[in-house]
């Protein structure tokens, strides 16, 4: 059709433009994708499922969302992409029909300490509007009720010109709402001095104890070549002036060992370069010095409030700025909605929505005041998803991440809605995930495998929610499974009691907690249950906690280098060439020259991105020709750390590659469902679920009598479930007691204990609504968390 016949077709037919409602995929290779090719119905809800590892990420994440992250990039200016991370453009022949997509994830928030759930969200900025308009007594704009704006004063000649007129203005000064003791932390810091120096050594003799300052290294020669003090005598023998510039000189630009440095005392350079971070955000190392050599303490001026005394003063209806942020979001939305001022209607009518989507997404138990940085993996994701609820874009991709992770089945309900909500705003909703009660609302349903890692890869399965329970594939004859209830359970072997427990919300809790059984731990989101776990179990020896905290590790970090498998598999090496062990380190002397043992090389253009290629000299080996010439079971180490987990566990069971220390490791890797896993697979592309996996592998082989897990079902399949829980009664067989935090009712139905809190979240739960076992729950029906089993187990 030509553009005029278009232009002229009748209003009747079709436009030209309604007709792109498909997003294209052709030809996908990311990963461990072959060749997929997918068309997805826009302003629907796709759900993506398959066994873990079986490309679901590659193809949502890597591809689709990647590609259109990228292409928005490329119409920021040069300078500007100069400052965004490098995107490549994904391993695919056909992206067509992407619309912008926005990414809801499960990475931690930022663990900035002034950075709240108030500030990652718009709630606190419309309150400090709010408290700027009607708080009495006034203090001035919104900035005066900020704790991350400080006040200002100054003096001095400012010359504005208007026209011919000039005029001087003396003074400036602007009202912030920082606190400025602890300049809106909420906490105040004191150093142990002892653990920063040995007073009794001088700066020659290596007096420093601080991480990072090493004898001869450029931080310790900061002190030592200064010129300040001596460095051959005696810290405690310094005077009064040397001790000051020691420890407390102000910043001044010198020159020190022939380079212009700054200068500045030990313990302010101490605060800027690691107490300014969260501790959470910390490397284990620095953690350590600081747990050692510092004393974190609520702010006495604040209160842990963050707030000058002034914004403090200032109320509405009784109630301080501070008051409200602490207060639990769900009493939070009660105030606002007893507040009638027209003046200001339209702010309290979008901050009443924005608290009641926190109830509505089953988060009504935070405060507006609780650090970013404590968040778990699914509250945050949840707390990023409350910005785009009212937002008013459309025609926009949401991708999503499992989002009923961490969500008792009652939440899950309401997670559904809201998923459906934004679809029906005419957005395209992509999402990952395991649940059937998720999988049962999609449109549209893409099933990928038929396995993991090498074995997936492929699309078996389009097409609705019916047509994927007749489909015959993995997830179709497991979509409908049931764990049914035990004949009979466990005999508990003795008990873990808890007295007074009332950390966070609970309310002076006495539970006895069953040994040698298998006992879960369950109740709606913020119920309590992490509280009572991880706050009131003594972290003794014999305690084995494997919580969803991410491993800490860089892109050289891989699952033989986290469990300890590389060890015994390069003195195997070693041994069979009759080389040094360090040669079969890619860290260390085996190491390709070009890219240190990276796989890849990062070359910086300067004002644009940086880009990432692969390394020509080891080819993504990562390790120098002549370590590869070394051979074992006919395998280079490059080759071996490029097997799954289940060809490694046969490789290193029998034969010339014999060795068992490799070998019990990889079949504790095998045992919780990460057979698939590449040994040298970067710990940085590992799921949230495979990382707490990947822990729990590690300390099978721990001699601790008590296991305790955190959702361990967390990014498993319906079909990986059933191993999962012949591992849970493996541990207990074995002698061991193992508690679990978990809503999925699979576990739930297979435990020989329940203990669940509640009633509700935050300040409405925090009590013991149910002990028993998980028969006597559905006998019961008497909590949420019984409805749900009994309506699971069909009784």
């Amino acid at each position: 059709m030509s553009k005029a016949s278009r232009r002229d077709a009748p209003a009747s037919e079709a436009h030209l433009a309604d007709s792109h409602d498909l997003i294209r995929v052709h030809g996908a290779r990311e990963n461990n994708l072959k060749d997929v090719s997918v068309e997805l119905p826009k302003r629907r809800l796709t759900v993506f499922t398959g066994v873990s590892g079986s490309g679901k990420s590659s193809l949502v994440f890597d591809t689709i969302a990647a590609e259109s992250q990228r292409l928005i990039n490329e119409t920021y200016s040069a300078f500007v992409q100069g400052f965004m991370p490098t995107l490549a453009r994904p391993e695919v022949d056909v992206l067509e029909g992407l619309t912008t997509a926005i990414t809801v994830d499960q990475q931690r928030m930022g663990a900035d300490p002034r950075s709240t759930v108030g500030t990652a969200t718009d709630a606190n900025a419309m309150l400090r509007i709010l408290f700027s308009r009607l708080g009495d007594p006034h203090l001035g704009p919104p900035g005066a009720f900020a704790f991350n704006v400080p006040s200002v004063r100054a003096s001095g000649a400012i010359t504005v010109e208007r026209g011919a007129k000039k005029a001087v203005k003396a003074t400036f000064s602007r009202t912030g709402g920082m606190c400025p003791r602890c300049e809106g932390r909420g906490t105040v810091t004191d150093l142990d001095l002892t653990q920063l120096y040995d007073d009794s050594l001088a700066l020659s003799e290596g007096a420093l104890s601080v991480p990072g300052y090493k004898a001869g290294g450029w931080s310790y020669r900061l002190y030592s070549e200064s010129g300040f003090y001596d460095p051959d005598k005696p810290i405690k023998k310094f005077t009064r002036r040397e001790l000051h510039d020691f420890l407390h000189h102000e910043p001044v630009r010198m020159k020190i060992a022939g380079i212009n440095q700054t200068y500045e005392g030990l313990i302010p350079r101490i605060q800027k370069s690691m107490l300014a971070k969260d501790r959470e955000g910390m490397q284990p190392h620095i953690r350590e010095f600081v747990d050692r050599a510092v004393t974190f303490t609520t702010c006495p001026d604040c209160e842990g409030t963050r707030l000058s005394e002034g914004a403090r003063s200032s109320k509405i209806a009784g109630t301080s700025i501070a008051d409200a942020c602490a207060m639990q979001i769900s009493d939070l939305a009660a105030w606002v909605r007893g507040l009638d001022e027209p003046s200001v209607a339209p702010l309290l009518t979008a901050l009443r929505l924005t608290l009641e989507s926190f109830v509505d997404i089953g988060l009504g138990y935070l405060a507006l005041d609780r650090p970013a940085g404590t968040l778990s993996g699914g509250e945050a994701q949840r707390v990023k998803m409350i910005r785009h609820l009212g937002s008013s874009l459309t025609d926009t991709t949401y991708v999503f991440d499992e989002p009923t992770v961490g969500l008792h089945p009652h939440d899950i309900r309401r997670m559904n809605e809201l998923l459906l909500d934004l679809r029906d705003k005419g957005n395209t909703v992509l999402v990952v995930e395991h649940k059937p009660e998720t999988i049962a609302i999609a449109d549209h349903v893409v099933d990928l495998g038929p396995g993991a890692g090498a074995a997936g890869g492929t699309v078996c399965f389009e097409g609705t929610v019916e047509q994927l329970r007749a489909s015959g594939t993995t997830t179709g004859r497991h979509l409908d499974d049931r764990v049914a209830l035990k004949d009979s359970v466990r005999v508990p072997t003795g008990t873990l009691k808890i007295r007074g427990a009332n950390a966070n919300n609970l309310r002076d809790v006495d539970v006895d907690l069953p040994l040698g059984v298998l006992t879960v731990v369950t109740g709606v989101a913020g119920s309590g249950k992490s509280s009572l776990v991880h706050g009131s179990i003594p972290a003794e020896d014999g305690v084995v906690s494997v919580d969803q905290s991410p491993i800490r590790g860089s892109r050289r970090s891989n699952p033989a280098t986290y469990t300890g498998l590389l060890e015994p598999i390069r003195k195997a090496f070693a041994k069979a060439n009759g080389v040094k062990p360090a040669l079969f380190s890619a860290n260390s002397e085996g190491a390709c020259p070009t890219c240190n043992g990276a796989g890849v090389v990062f070359t910086d253009l300067g004002m644009m991105a940086g880009v990432s290629s692969t390394c020509e000299e080891c080819e993504g080996k990562r390790y120098q020709a002549s370590v590869l010439e070394y051979r074992l079971g006919g395998r280079d180490i490059s080759e071996v750390l490029a097997m799954p987990v289940t060809e490694a566990t046969e490789f290193f069971g029998s034969g010339e590659a014999a060795t068992p220390a490799a070998h019990r490791i990889l079949e504790r890797l095998t045992d919780v469902g990460l057979g698939y896993l590449s040994l040298g697979q970067p710990l940085t592309t590992l799921s949230g679920g495979e990382r707490q996996r990947l822990k729990l592998a590690t300390h099978l082989g721990d001699k601790g009598g008590v296991y305790v897990l955190d959702e361990p079902t967390t990014g498993l399949h319906l079909a990986d479930v059933a191993q999962l829980l012949a591992l849970l009664d493996r541990l207990v067989d074995a002698g061991k007691s193992v508690i679990v935090i978990e809503h999925h009712q699979a576990v739930m139905a297979h435990a020989d204990w329940i203990i669940d809190l509640g009633p509700g979240a935050g300040h409405d739960g925090g009590t013991i609504v149910f002990e028993g076992t998980p028969a006597e729950l559905v006998a019961d029906r008497s909590t949420l968390t019984g409805e749900h089993l009994a309506e699971y187990v069909g009784g």
